[in-house]
């Protein structure tokens, strides 16, 4: 049987998951509303988050298909998939065009020399331009350096929730299904099966990691050359020379969204493998050592990193099951063994310093530990600052921002005072297209003003570009702290009074502590408020003094939100039912010693 290997990439929500399951449905492979998103935090975000084998039957040719995320944070989920397929399906929304995360996946298939094939998809779209979109496609390929053949790419004019496509555009009103883009994976992509399936020259690199509670960690591999059996000893090889042998003890390979066991895998197959626990991405398998080592597969550095520790504030152990330091230890291990993009520092036994890609790769991890019953505080995120040749240098991200025209003014004001440098503005249908080059430290927390600076109607999107000279100190919009000085429970009468100063995170009949962050102040000084105040009633009754109290729904505490705005004197206690953001230290009096003698 031939094969064809194919990465499914492109920017967040131009819809890569949508398109394979419409994939996975003409083809038999799963029944009507079946969606590769699986995990419960990719449905009600609406993105994929980890990187997902799948694969139809098609004309006689089983085409492995490997759905990659379009979020910057998860870009090590894309580089390591990159490495284990022929070609790639590059998928452009009509309407946006090609933006920061198309550029950062082409530029890495591109680097590995391989052809892209273009999917200009959601062309139903009232704003969709496809003239405009194409030629926008084309520059991004010259710009990024592509060679003459990777640029004579075939396009592909889709709607993938529709399931339809056609590679003429003159046809467009004649769609059918999604036959078209087969037929051009099969006749673009080269065979990945052939002739050499002897055992002794087995050659395999591991590229995927998963974890079963019973087989314990499995490696997703592509076999380059040779066969493998279930039950067979292999060699397992690393660049820096480590070596050792083991026993595979389950083969499977990917049917649809199903795993199915096997005696035998050949050459341009993708497979799991289970027994051998020290396995890692990039390794070669092999049984004869005269096989050589498979090139490395590099994964960009962490960007961000903040510390978690044991929660301890007064809520402590009310929900959560799981609340020991060697607890949240035994949880951040297990999670290296899939999230390469990770790095974690255990030196410390009381505080983890956790190594990542960006404020959502973190916030997901803390999404997952809390709905599995843990209880953790967080400090507020760093930039990681790197020396390089003597320079001192910080992240720098490409922030593309898609704005009404009237709204720009004050998007280009708030970035350009957080260090922002403007590379582009040029006109667009949604008003003005903004490309910045901003310090990672001046975005965390901008997003939510983003939001409101623009009422909603502004576009943010934004990957690392690069480590860049250091900046020096970043003005942002600085909100005080509203902070309680009463535990108890807060009343509406106490909330109506304090929302006339800020914001409130709380809502009444919340539970509240000493020291606990409620909201923030407009004025931007920290203030000690009792929102536990209540009415004080007499038997007199006077008139105008019985108005309703009118509440605004509070500002909801999300991880993302918590970790963008907290200060550096303050803690995010992340547990099963509740996200509240707190002070380092809770009374006051302490507050103020550590003040005197900083």
């Amino acid at each position: 049987m031939e094969i064809r290997n194919i990465a499914i990439i492109a920017h967040v929500d131009h819809g890569k998951t949508t398109l394979t399951d419409s994939l996975l449905e003409q083809t038999g492979m799963v029944t009507k509303g079946v969606s590769m998103d699986s995990n419960d935090l990719e449905k009600e975000r609406g993105i994929t988050i980890y990187a997902k084998n799948t694969s139809v039957l098609y004309k006689g040719t089983k085409i492995n298909i490997l759905d990659t995320p379009g979020h910057a944070d998860f870009g090590s989920e894309v580089e390591r998939v990159l490495r284990s397929v022929d070609s790639v399906c590059l998928i452009v929304d009509a309407a946006e065009g090609p933006m920061p995360q198309t550029k950062f996946v082409l530029k890495k298939s591109l680097e590995l020399g391989l052809r892209p094939m273009v999917v200009m998809n959601k062309i139903d779209k009232p704003a969709a331009d496809l003239d405009a979109t194409e030629s926008a496609i084309y520059e991004l390929f010259f710009d990024l350096g592509a060679n003459d053949e990777q640029l004579d790419f075939p396009i592909v004019y889709a709607i993938g929730l529709a399931g339809t496509a056609t590679r003429d555009k003159n046809e467009i009103g004649n769609m059918k299904n999604l036959d078209p883009l087969l037929d051009l994976i099969l006749e673009h992509t080269p065979n990945a099966a052939h002739a050499s399936t002897e055992p002794e020259n087995l050659q395999a690199q591991v590229f995927n990691l998963a974890y079963d509670n019973f087989l314990g960690r499995l490696g997703i591999m592509r076999i380059y050359q040779g066969s493998i059996k279930d039950g067979q000893t292999v060699t397992v090889r690393s660049h820096t020379h480590e070596t050792f042998t083991g026993k595979i003890t389950k083969l499977f390979t990917f049917e649809g969204l199903s795993r199915i066991a096997v005696d035998t895998a050949h050459a341009g197959d993708i497979v799991m493998i289970s027994g051998l626990p020290d396995i890692y991405i990039g390794q070669t398998v092999s049984t004869n050592d005269a096989v050589d080592v498979l090139p490395e597969i590099t994964i960009d550095e962490p960007t961000i990193s903040l510390s978690m520790f044991v929660n301890d504030s007064p809520f402590a152990g009310r929900v959560g099951k799981l609340l020991t330091s060697r607890q949240i230890r035994e949880r951040l291990e297990k999670e290296l063994e899939v999230n390469v993009g990770l790095r974690i520092d255990f030196s410390d036994q009381a505080k983890f310093k956790i190594y990542g890609r960006g404020e959502l790769h973190l916030a997901v991890l803390l999404e997952n530990m809390r709905r599995e019953g843990f209880e953790v505080a967080v400090s507020q995120p760093e930039v990681i600052v790197k020396d390089i040749d003597g320079v001192k240098s910080e992240p720098f991200e490409e922030v593309t921002i898609l704005v009404p025209d009237e709204f720009s003014g004050t998007v280009i004001d708030k970035l350009s005072r957080r260090k922002g440098m403007m590379q582009e503005m040029k006109p667009d249908q949604a008003g003005v297209r903004l490309v910045f080059h901003v310090p990672t430290r001046g975005l965390m927390g901008y997003r939510n003003e983003f939001i409101i600076d623009t009422k909603g109607e502004g576009i943010l999107t934004s990957v690392f570009h690069s480590f860049m000279p250091y900046v020096g100190a970043i003005e942002k919009s600085e909100f005080g702290s509203m902070i309680s000085m009463a535990t108890g429970k807060a009343l509406a009468f106490a909330l109506g009074g304090l929302q006339k100063r800020g914001v409130l995170y709380i809502e009444p009949n919340t539970e509240v502590y000493e020291g606990q962050v409620i909201g923030y102040s407009s004025k931007g000084d920290e203030m000690m408020v009792n929102p536990t105040k209540g009415k004080q009633l007499t038997n007199m009754r006077a008139s105008g003094t019985d108005e309703a109290i009118r509440l605004l729904p509070p500002y909801e505490m999300t991880l993302e939100r918590g970790l963008g705005m907290m200060g550096d004197d303050e803690y995010l206690e992340v547990t099963p039912d509740a996200i509240r953001l707190r002070k380092e230290f809770l009374k006051e009096s302490d507050r103020k010693k550590v003040n005197r003698k900083g």
